[in-house]
């Protein structure tokens, strides 16, 4: 990252009003003003300093800014858990698909959307949705779970892993996370593993990826197709390659909190030519291609046009997203270094995370409770959320089973901080010397 400028001159008219305005948001401060005078001599002009005798209003200022120093967050505006960023680039995608996509362009933008999309994901194809939860549903019937089926799932993720699980009929299997990544344990899903398993939905849980390589291999030793929940963690990495592209399917979600946001939606990724084949005709309502005949029951999840040309404006801008969240976890991790009991989320060795959540742990031996703690920091004007509870424990699944071990651990103990994409340097710092004086109250 270039290092910040110390120092700038601007005139304090024209373009440069705003300029001056811009960067003394930034933290710049003025220190010299000089009053010009415009000069003059046939076709030159040019601008000197006025003379002290000259009473006249100048005709421009010249105004010096200094970088000054650091300023502390005031407190006075809620700092919110998640945002986007939206740029001119995806106001201009959208304008043009409300005025133009309609008729014979009405997917213009979802093509481009979804051709861009599996190209940054490394795979064959995508397919957009109206939800992330649409296309794990559409994913696990076309790999062929049905009634009668048990479905694997991570105890600690969004209820809509195991709702997909339960859309079509089969049963969801909870298995315990690490304490470490958050993601499915290897171990626990095969002691999870019993006749009449049939798929495993690994979850890459806020933004840091299940480590990949052990569960395909537990997946391959006993037959199992995988549906990676990817829906938080568009970019990251497992073993140096983009998850989504590593299971049968791969589901993103574009909720609005996510990274990369359409207001709603999903897509669907795979390399696979059959299955592919099979999610497209459940996902255009079982449609003959061509034709209005249908041939077999389908569904509608599509995604919108307009929809598609947000998300076509936020692909293009994914490296300087993800750098940014990366930034905003580096900002945490300094801020919180040596403050005893808090465990933040490090990636792992193999991994890289997107930090779609920079994430806390309370350790045991602090005596402030989670929720006591989110409720102080709501009184600074700080918003968090809880992370996820056991979804095991929720009373709509036809299989009881008691709640695992580690991620009961993480989720009666552990908190999203604030981690939207725009926050600053000084929200940071200000929510950092909060919790550190929180923890100290205890």
């Amino acid at each position: 990252m270039r290092p910040r400028p110390r120092g700038c001159t601007f005139a304090s008219s024209g373009d440069d009003a705003h300029a001056i305005e811009f960067h003394e948001r930034l933290g710049f401060v003025r220190t010299t003003e000089t009053p010009l005078r415009r000069h003059e001599n046939g076709e030159t002009v040019e601008f000197r300093a006025v003379e002290t005798s000259d009473a006249a209003p100048p005709d421009k200022v010249l105004v010096r800014l200094d970088l000054g120093p650091p300023r502390a967050w005031p407190g006075t505006e809620t700092i919110l858990t998640a945002g986007p960023s939206i740029s001119a680039r995806e106001a201009s995608y959208v304008w043009d698909a409300a005025r133009t996509g309609w008729n014979h362009h009405w997917a213009d933008y979802i093509k481009r959307f979804e051709k861009a999309f599996a190209e940054y994901v490394g795979t064959r194809y995508a397919l957009g949705f109206s939800s992330c939860t649409g296309a794990l549903h559409l994913a696990l019937l076309a790999v062929g779970v049905g009634p009668g089926d048990e479905v694997i799932v991570p105890d600690i993720t969004w209820v809509a892993s195991a709702n997909a699980v339960a859309y079509t009929g089969a049963t969801p299997v909870f298995a315990d996370v690490q304490l470490d990544t958050w993601c499915l344990d290897p171990a626990a899903v095969e002691a999870a593993i019993s006749p009449r398993t049939k798929a495993i939905v690994p979850v890459h849980l806020y933004g840091h990826p299940t480590d990949m390589n052990a569960i395909l291999g537990i997946a391959r030793r006993h037959g199992l197709r995988v549906i990676e929940d990817a829906a938080p963690a568009i970019g990251a990495e497992c073993h140096g390659r983009r998850v989504g592209g590593f299971g049968d399917f791969g589901a993103f979600s574009f909720q609005g909190a996510k990274l990369l946001v359409t207001g709603e939606g999903g897509m669907l990724v795979t390399d696979d030519d059959e299955l592919y084949k099979r999610v497209y005709t459940l996902w255009d309502q079982g449609r003959t291609p061509g034709t209005f005949w249908i041939g077999a029951q389908g569904w509608k999840y599509k995604m919108a046009n307009v929809q598609a040309a947000l998300g076509l404006g936020q692909i293009e801008r994914i490296a300087e997203l993800i750098e940014a969240k990366r930034r905003i976890f580096d900002w945490y991790a300094c801020g919180l270094a040596g403050i005893p009991g808090i465990h933040l989320n490090h990636e792992a060795s193999w991994a890289r995370s997107i930090y779609w959540m920079t994430s806390i742990r309370l350790d045991e031996s602090l005596d402030l409770a989670r929720d006591a703690l989110r409720t102080r920091l709501a009184e600074r004007k700080i918003d968090t959320r809880p992370v996820f509870p056991t979804i095991s424990q929720y009373p709509i699944w036809p299989r009881r089973q008691p709640p695992c071990p580690t991620a009961t651990r993480i989720a009666e103990r552990s908190i999203n901080l604030p981690s939207g994409v725009c926050l600053t340097r000084q929200q940071v710092d200000y929510v950092c010397a909060a919790l550190a004086d929180e923890l100290r109250k205890g």
